[in-house]
């Protein structure tokens, strides 16, 4: 049985994916709250991820913060907090960029790789302004995801890396939302069957979980 890793492991959408795997590999989770992993922190991130030996046929990064605690997505220029900012940062395209650095060398030939973006984290797609730093973040993590796909595509001639939207999914991350939400199961399925889909000509994309193509 080929090997699965998904950090962030424990949220909602985290666990539906591991659970999914587990049926076809052997699966390795990692998350903050059940095993410390700081994905910001380099030293949590080297503690944590140089263990592992793999090899990787999947790797699905599901971390991401939608503000630090106390803070809320900003509506306004005005409610820009520098130092809230920089910790959404830290998490979303930092923690991403540090352990696609920690694993890339442990992932077979073909492997697939899925980090978890968000679809406001599209500039084309920004029609309503705001949640600067939220936006910021996963358009940075998606750069992120692009240039790591043309990196491992030249010794993984098979290999997939591609940012995921899994969606509006029924979580605490999404409490207060009226949009129609996904199960988590629902979500998983639906991003796992996109990735197992996906040909190394398409490394590098941003697609969600309908396997539709997001504009950059």
């Amino acid at each position: 049985m080929e090997n699965a890793l998904v950090i962030g492991a424990s949220g909602g959408i985290g666990a539906a994916l591991a659970d999914a795997l587990a049926a076809t590999y052997h699966v390795a989770r990692l998350s903050r709250s059940h095993d410390g992993l700081d994905v910001a922190d380099p030293a949590s991130v080297a503690a944590h991820l140089d263990p592992l030996a793999g090899p990787f046929a999947r790797l699905m990064i599901a971390t991401g913060i939608l503000a630090p605690d106390g803070h809320t997505p900003e509506k306004s220029l005005d409610a820009i907090d520098a130092d809230a900012m920089a910790r959404t940062f830290a998490v979303n395209a930092i923690g991403p960029a540090l352990a696609l650095q920690a694993v890339a060398g442990k992932l077979t030939d073909d492997a697939k790789v899925g980090v978890l973006t968000a679809r406001v984290g599209s500039i084309g797609d920004n029609r309503m302004g705001g949640w600067y730093s939220y936006r910021a973040s996963k358009a940075a993590a998606n750069q992120i995801v692009h240039g790591a796909a043309i990196e491992i595509g030249r010794r993984r001639k098979g290999a997939v890396v591609v940012a995921l939207h899994p969606g509006t999914v029924e979580t605490p991350f999404t409490e207060g939302y009226t949009a129609k939400k996904l199960a988590p199961a629902d979500s998983a399925a639906r991003l796992l069957d996109v990735l197992d889909g996906l040909t190394p000509r398409q490394s590098g994309g941003f697609f969600d979980y309908a396997g539709e193509a997001i504009e950059w």
